[in-house]
């Protein structure tokens, strides 16, 4: 996966490609490429900017499953003080699609949980390529209950690119599963921070949705299908998926022009995956005021507002 490139990137990897060639010439005899270095790194700063500054839906889409950006055990790991990763939903077996438990930030005690992909092909088929099965969502019910119990915050965090529909999944409820969820969600009792951090792809993501805050990675999408399904159903062509794109209004700027999403949280040029430090810091900052916020609200009156935004969305004027 180190050498995954996107096509649109392609010009950006082969110039950075020659940079490192030069840097490793530097040190030699008789060898000064200073100059070319400093021109070079000035022209890649320059195409970075052209390239990622005016990025198509499409091409956000790609770099939300871009397979090194960070995944939900990296933020739990790296943002969260203190985490302890609780296992199973207690009646048919443990999902390692779906991961979370307890955590601290700061002053906050929290539950957190979300969606978990792999890296790589391994990881991917142990965590099933982040498309859970009902015991996953059974888990994440668990700790939402688990949450209101003890009166700790939810910090979900959605990347998925939807709920696993295999015939063993539908015998088991998985319909039923992300109802529940839904249900759960909308009447806590807690706070319920989301956030986006790559892929957002029907109920699938849905049932880790619902919110009073709901953050987005700017290179991460929210949609009913996904363009390739998209593209399928409505011109028989897959290869249309960019237009579907385009049309679904799925990237994080669509999303809060639609008062959907609260904020946007600006990615490093290329992605999340180009300095995910920066992003743990940011975003820890960023979930830090939101709680702020809402924990100064009383239990009543957070769910009626939630409530109140949940029917807010989908309201249009024909005119």
């Amino acid at each position: 996966m180190a050498g995954y490139i996107m096509d649109f990137e392609r010009p950006v990897v082969e110039l950075e490609k020659k940079l490192r060639e030069l840097k490793g010439l530097q040190g030699a005899q008789e060898t000064d490429v200073a100059a070319e270095i400093a021109y070079l790194e000035k022209q890649l700063q320059k195409l970075k900017g052209l390239i990622y500054s005016d990025l198509t839906p499409w091409q956000r889409v790609q770099i939300a499953r871009h397979p090194l950006r960070p995944r939900t055990l990296d933020y739990l790991n790296y943002m969260f003080n203190d985490f302890i990763e609780l296992h199973g939903d207690r009646i048919y077996a443990d999902d390692a699609s779906i991961v979370g438990g307890l955590a601290h930030l700061d002053k906050y005690s929290l539950v957190v949980v979300g969606h978990q992909k792999g890296k790589n092909a391994k990881t991917n088929i142990h965590r099933n390529f982040g498309m859970p099965h009902p015991e996953g969502y059974r888990k994440a019910l668990r700790f939402f209950k688990m949450a209101e119990k003890f009166n700790l915050p939810v910090i979900s965090f959605i990347d998925t690119p939807g709920a696993y529909p295999g015939i063993e999944a539908e015998k088991r409820g998985q319909a039923l599963a992300i109802a529940k969820n839904i249900q759960t969600l909308t009447c806590l009792n807690v706070p319920v921070i989301a956030v986006n951090i790559g892929e957002g792809g029907s109920g699938g993501a849905l049932a880790l949705s619902v919110c009073d805050a709901l953050i987005m990675l700017e290179n991460s999408y929210f949609s009913v299908a996904s363009p390739e399904a998209c593209a399928s159903i409505l011109w028989h062509d897959e290869a249309k998926a960019p237009q579907a794109a385009d049309a679904l209004k799925l990237t994080s700027e669509d999303l809060v022009k639609l008062e959907i999403a609260d904020e946007v949280l600006k990615e490093p040029l290329g992605g999340a995956h180009r300095d995910a430090d920066a992003i743990f810091y940011n975003l820890r900052n960023m979930i830090k005021k939101h709680l702020d916020k809402l924990a100064r609200m009383e239990a009543t009156k957070l769910k009626i507002k939630r409530q109140k935004r949940i029917r807010g969305f989908g309201q249009f004027d024909e005119n």
